[in-house]
């Protein structure tokens, strides 16, 4: 076997260690046990709208529907009803920092469908053939009654068009946009509908072999098997033929606003749509992370949250029909958004009692009750992440793909368990004051 460098590591609530293979090539492979029936195949690549340009704004997400399309090997939809006819469940997601695919199924006797589901997996992986039949001729958007077979483009154009009618659409892209300098995360994942109509097959493939390449790429195999059988066997599949490496860019990482930035637009809706959102730390940077997945439990996620408490549980005044906060943790730095839909006649209101519950967070002592339950939590979602063998895929492949360390599994929870309170009030206050906030407003036309 070619030369290879292994390495464990001890994930939490798996009994054994899971072990790191990088082979000359640059592709990994992670092995997981997990005991059970079902096993889990994926890849993850490094590559999703933060390798995009404005003229090719979504190509990421059009390819991963391409990849599904056939090989040279194999016809379109073979891949599929070849493994959903063994009980599989088939997907793929596409995100800023990377691309995915999965199959989760039975390993079969003998580990016979999970073998089945490495080889067509890796076949569909390293041999995509993007057939012209199947993704449709470009053309031109403004002119689309000339088109005549509604291929993959015309699938993809209606789902963007699907979320280009929805008001979170409109004032998330407008947040996301404002939040960002000159770093491609400005960028929607979906892209556009004109882009994905009249981009031409050899631009998409161009993109694949340019980022699909071993030293992007990272498969796992999680489930109850041996270990040096499925080594072999992935390595056997995987085989790039010499694909030569692709360094992805490095880009220059956004500072936060200096001074609040707020954007209004308008929009044939009834009610008002605000999405408040903020820059925080890189992906790797485990602490402050935690700090900024604790204060978005105290703040806005869930009924017993203070948001839904104080404007909306608690109020006389109806001024919110929904409020919450999410967080989203990415390579170059992560978001923090507080969200609300509210009565368009009180905007100012709605935004003044926002812009409160904010500086209360950081202002005001957060309880001992609040500290020990977010803590609590987070612990909880991590024992979690090791329950299945989807679970246990995924969260390696973020920390492969996006941390690019998966031995920051191991500090996750040793660093969890000794946080502090006063932890959480220092990166609270770095991150989250209003002067680092942009705003984004949708009011009704009118």
């Amino acid at each position: 076997m070619q030369n290879i460098i292994k390495k464990e590591i001890k994930y939490p609530y798996l009994s054994r260690p899971v072990i790191v293979y990088e082979r000359e090539c640059g592709h990994k492979i992670v092995l997981a046990q997990k005991e059970g029936g079902l096993v889990n195949v994926s890849t993850w690549v490094k590559t999703g709208s933060i390798n995009e340009t404005d003229s090719n704004n979504g190509i990421s997400h059009f390819l991963e529907h391409l990849m599904f399309k056939g090989t040279n090997k194999y016809p379109a939809g073979y891949f599929d009803k070849t493994l959903e006819a063994k009980g599989a469940i088939v997907n793929a997601a596409t995100w800023k920092d990377y691309t995915y695919y999965y199959v989760t199924l039975p390993k079969g006797e003998n580990c016979k469908n999970l073998n089945l589901a490495i080889e067509l997996h890796a076949d569909m992986m390293l041999d995509p053939i993007l057939p012209e039949n199947e993704l449709g001729h470009p053309f031109d958007i403004n002119n689309p009654e000339n088109v005549k077979e509604k291929r993959e483009r015309h699938v993809v154009i209606e789902e963007i068009r699907m979320r280009e009618d929805q008001p979170w659409t409109k004032v998330y892209n407008a947040v996301n946009n404002a939040m960002y300098t000159k770093h491609p995360y400005k960028r929607d994942v979906i892209g556009f509908a004109s882009t994905i109509a009249s981009i031409p097959r050899d631009t998409i493939m161009d993109y694949y072999k340019t980022h699909y390449t071993p030293n992007n790429m990272t498969t796992i195999i999680t489930g109850e098997f041996d270990n040096d059988e499925i080594l072999k066997k992935v390595i056997k599949e995987f085989d790039f033929k010499g694909r030569k490496n692709f360094q992805n860019p490095s880009f220059g990482i956004d500072m936060p606003a200096q001074e609040t930035k707020y954007i209004e637009n308008k929009a044939q809706i009834n009610t008002g749509f605000v999405i408040i959102g903020y820059l925080g730390p890189l992906a790797c940077n485990i602490k402050e992370n935690i700090a900024l997945e604790m204060a978005n439990i105290i703040l806005g996620d869930g009924q017993s949250s203070r948001l839904y408490q104080n404007l909306i549980e608690k109020s006389d005044d109806t001024v919110f029909n929904i409020v919450g906060s999410d967080y989203y943790s990415f390579k170059d730095g992560s978001n923090f958004f507080v969200q609300a839909n509210f009565n368009p006649e009180k905007k100012d209101k709605a935004l003044e009692l926002l812009k409160k519950e904010i500086e209360n967070l950081i202002d005001r002592n957060i309880s001992e009750n609040e500290f020990n339950k977010a803590k609590k939590r987070l612990k909880a979602e991590f024992a979690e992440s090791a329950e299945t063998v989807s679970d246990i895929s995924e969260n390696i492949g973020y920390y492969m793909t996006v941390c690019n360390n998966l031995e920051l599994v191991e500090e996750y929870s040793e660093i969890l368990e000794n946080y502090k309170v006063e932890d959480l009030k220092e990166y609270i206050k770095k991150y989250l004051p209003m002067n680092h906030a942009v705003v984004s407003v949708l009011m009704p036309e009118g």
